[in-house]
């Protein structure tokens, strides 16, 4: 996986349904997110339904993908090809994430330091409704010692 290098992580909780006509393949979509905690495309999570036996199309995957990201449901990253991937959020908080270039990988993490940091800097140059996004990227554990699994 590259690592992903620009951010749009989105809040929220995993208990809200998808927004739009609730319908077998979104619910299926939800279910494959549920399943994975590394960050996915919508391409290997159409890849991951396919080869479940579900009927989706990658269409629908998309779009339940941006519902789910409009709702704050799922924390979405870039990659530096430019392309989305998303994860489902399990914390309704503002976090940042430490990623696995390896293998996607992604723990929520807090930092109060980086948030009184924002929070004095914007207002040092007269900012209001600052919100900011942190992803710290490494290699996993897993990843760096794979003798050691």
């Amino acid at each position: 996986m590259e690592a992903p290098v620009t951010t749009a992580p989105l809040g929220g909780s995993n208990t809200a349904p998808v927004r739009g006509r609730s319908t077998r393949q979104r619910a299926a979509v939800a279910a494959a997110l549920d399943e994975v905690d590394e960050f996915r495309s919508a391409q290997e999570l159409h890849d991951m339904l396919k080869h479940r036996g579900d009927s989706v199309g990658l269409t629908t995957v998309y779009r339940t993908l941006q519902s789910l990201a409009d709702a704050g449901e799922v924390d979405v990253l870039r990659t530096s090809d430019g392309e989305s991937v998303y994860r489902r959020c399990s914390s309704g908080d503002h976090h940042h994430h430490l990623v696995c270039r390896v293998c996607g990988k992604a723990v929520e993490v807090e930092g109060p330091a980086v948030e009184k940091w924002a929070e004095s800097i914007a207002s040092a140059h007269g900012y209001v409704n600052v919100a900011h996004t942190v992803e710290i990227f490494g290699t996993c554990a897993q990843c760096a010692n794979p003798g050691n699994s």
